[in-house]
């Protein structure tokens, strides 16, 4: 399929559908570093396209910091004179050790390998930009970013090191050692850079402005005008294709089957849910006596101790935050059938923090890949994990995918039907 080619700016304006509710809205880039927001549901559409030497500047330091923190020890302790270290890669390591290759495996790509892809992703797409000529797989590249993003936890690995150190601090004498430090400065280059990153302004810097299909205009939805935007150019262009004119995405007016994806992922979740409250997150052996401590029981151990605050952060993320998760989500995919008239606003509100929050949930299993990682002490003190930590990533992967796979534009779509039918009554009367 051929792609569009960029019409000269002649133009005030471009005109972009919104991702999330299909407002077309009239974006005037005027002003470099302002995000432009749709003015229906607030969702942020376009920070005018510039020349940007940070962002690449910033990726490729958060790259070498990533090295320098797989490169040395991460933390170390000393219990009754035995003394060791662990890195960051050997935390991983330590679960596959102990028959659990798959959440090793969750975990080493979450906070090394999905990061370090994207890093290079932006390193490359920015080297192309300055180039007179395109590197080769730059618009690939280009069009993986913004998939990869959700997927990056090294923010939620750094705060549960944290976590880590006030459980264990009793236990043992804990030292942070230079890794530690190179990995925070890693993770926090790797946010900021992902806070830069807009894919529509990306796409204008690779293939040039949006060509404006005839006859489009602002204040209604693209599929009132039997348009369709691409979720990730933002090319307006016509309905019937099946993927995009300019970037070549995937194109849907509305995702296929979105809802009996969500409830299927939320099914799965929610079974998820049982065995990891009932199994053992992990199993503490010394001096030949096992103890294992399930979810529960590691924020009950917290409340004996005094430790309210660390109690009610593992509460959150671990019970709270799962459960909730699904409760929001099958309210959304309800609310798309539903006959009243919406708080169209508290809705979105609760869409966004659904989609956000669901990744601060794996806390605990870093938290656990940490704690086996430095407790292998032979008969004197071994932590090994348990089956509850792989059934609990299992809850967050299948309530995070539930959360992407939601359409939201289904919803206003309802709230437009319904409004279109009290328009149609009162006319009536």
């Amino acid at each position: 399929m051929s792609v569009l080619t960029p019409e000269p700016n002649d133009q005030p304006h471009l005109l972009l559908a919104c991702s999330e509710c299909d407002l077309v809205s009239a974006v005037v880039c005027d002003q470099d570093d302002q995000w432009h927001a749709c003015p229906r549901c607030h969702h942020p559409l376009l920070r005018p396209a510039r020349s940007d030497q940070a962002t690449p500047a910033l990726a490729f330091t958060a790259l070498i910091l990533l090295l320098l923190s797989l490169a040395f020890p991460y933390l170390g302790f000393e219990k009754s004179g035995v003394e060791r270290t662990v890195t960051v890669a050997g935390a991983a390591n330590e679960l596959a050790l102990h028959q659990h290759p798959l959440l090793s495996a969750i975990v080493l790509a979450t906070i090394v390998v999905i990061p370090a892809l994207y890093l290079i992703a932006v390193c490359w797409i920015h080297l192309s930009l300055m180039q007179a000529w395109r590197l080769p797989g730059a618009l690939f590249l280009a069009r993986w970013l913004p998939r990869l993003q959700p997927w990056m936890m090294a923010d939620v690995f750094a705060i549960a090191a944290l976590v880590s150190l006030i459980k264990i601090i009793g236990m043992a004498h804990i030292q942070l050692l230079s890794a530690f430090w190179t990995f925070a400065g890693y993770a926090l280059l790797l946010l900021v850079t992902v806070t830069r990153m807009n894919t529509i302004a990306l796409w204008q810097r690779l293939l040039g402005t949006l060509r404006q299909p005839a006859r489009s205009r602002p204040g209604l939805t693209a599929l009132k005008q039997r348009l369709i935007g691409c979720a990730w150019c933002g090319q307006l262009q016509p309905l019937g294709h099946h993927h995009c004119q300019r970037c070549n995405s995937a194109l849907h007016d509305r995702h296929p089957f979105s809802l009996q994806r969500v409830w299927a992922l939320l099914v799965t979740a929610l079974l998820c849910c049982f065995p990891a409250h009932l199994y053992p997150i992990m199993v503490t052996s010394s001096l030949g006596q096992s103890d294992p401590a399930t979810i529960i029981g590691g924020v009950l151990l917290f409340v004996d101790h005094g430790d309210w605050p660390i109690a009610l952060i593992i509460f959150a993320a671990s019970v709270l935050i799962p459960f909730g998760k699904i409760l929001a989500i099958g309210w959304l995919c309800l609310a798309t059938r539903r006959r009243r008239v919406l708080d169209m606003a508290g809705q979105m509100k609760l869409y966004r923090i659904t989609e956000w929050v669901g990744r601060w949930s794996m806390i605990d299993v870093f938290v656990v890949a940490i704690i086996v990682g430095l407790f292998q002490l032979g008969n004197i003190l071994t932590i090994t994990p348990g089956f509850g930590g792989l059934a609990f990533s299992g809850v967050v992967i299948f309530t995070m995918l539930a959360a992407h796979q939601f359409d939201p534009r289904l919803i206003w779509d309802q709230q437009q039907r319904l409004a279109h039918v009290g328009q149609r009554m009162e006319e009536l009367k």
